[in-house]
Formats: structure tokens, sequence, C-alpha cells
């Protein structure tokens, strides 16, 4: 995986806010925040994607979310929160370094649910429904 400005602030080469750190994981302040303390929760080791996390370290950032939450949005006034990962350029990644979001939000922030990034959305019937879930289900078997 090339080297990206995650891993410099792991290693103390760039500056953070730092929120919460253990051995698998890094949580600091956002410096583009979408909201007042919206931060960054990353995993140690660098993935591209989702899927290329080792499991242990994926289920970590839930882990520290949980952790960091009440804090970070007690710090803020928010009463609630969007979590969010953009995984793979297309989905918006702008590091190529699995990073979940906690955005701190508070009513009228302007920022609307995740359903409203989307103004159009595909029509999709039982037909196919089904016949997606059953390539994914084809896949996990396969891949398991």
């Amino acid at each position: 995986m090339p080297e990206t400005i995650f891993d410099a602030i792991v290693r103390g080469d760039v500056p953070c806010h730092k929120l919460y750190e253990d051995d698998r994981a890094l949580c600091f302040l956002d410096i583009q925040p979408l909201t007042r303390g919206h931060a960054l929760v990353i995993p140690k080791r660098g993935a591209a994607k989702v899927q290329d996390l080792d499991p242990a370290d994926a289920a970590h950032l839930m882990v520290v979310a949980q952790r960091v939450l009440p804090g970070l949005l007690a710090s803020v006034g928010a009463p609630d929160a969007t979590l969010a990962i953009h995984d793979g350029p297309a989905a918006g990644q702008e590091v190529p370094h699995v990073h979940l979001h906690l955005v701190p939000r508070t009513p009228g922030d302007g920022g609307g649910p995740v359903h409203a990034l989307f103004s159009e959305r595909p029509s999709v019937d039982d037909d196919e429904l089904a016949r997606i879930a059953a390539a994914v289900r084809d896949a996990l078997e396969a891949a398991a």
C-alpha cells in the first residue's frame, strides 16, 4: 500500500489533535471538518479498503468510536453523530487508508441522512433483490 498522510500522522511526523490512541488505532480531529468536532478513527496498520483490513482492526474501529463518542459529543454539545466510511474513490474516499468519520450532529445542521446523498435511486423489484442476495451468498460461500 502506498504511503499516505495518515501513515505520517501515526508515526508522529505530521501533527494532529489526538483524541485517543492505543496499539491498534488512532483517533484525531479532522482538519477539514464537516461539523465542529468531526473526528477520524484510523487503524494504525493501513489498508485502502475495508475488505483489506485485518478483521480485528476493523472491529476495533467501532470499539474506539464507542469509547470516544460520548466525550466528543459532549465537548461540542451535539446529541447525535453520523458515522461513515467512504470505501474507495467512487464512494468519496480521498485518502486511500480506511478511516471512520465521527461527525457530531445537531438538529438543523443541514447535513441530512445518508439517504440524502442520492437524488435519484434505482428502482428494484423483489426479483432483483433476490438475485443480488443470491450472488452475495454465493461469493461468501466461495470465499469460505
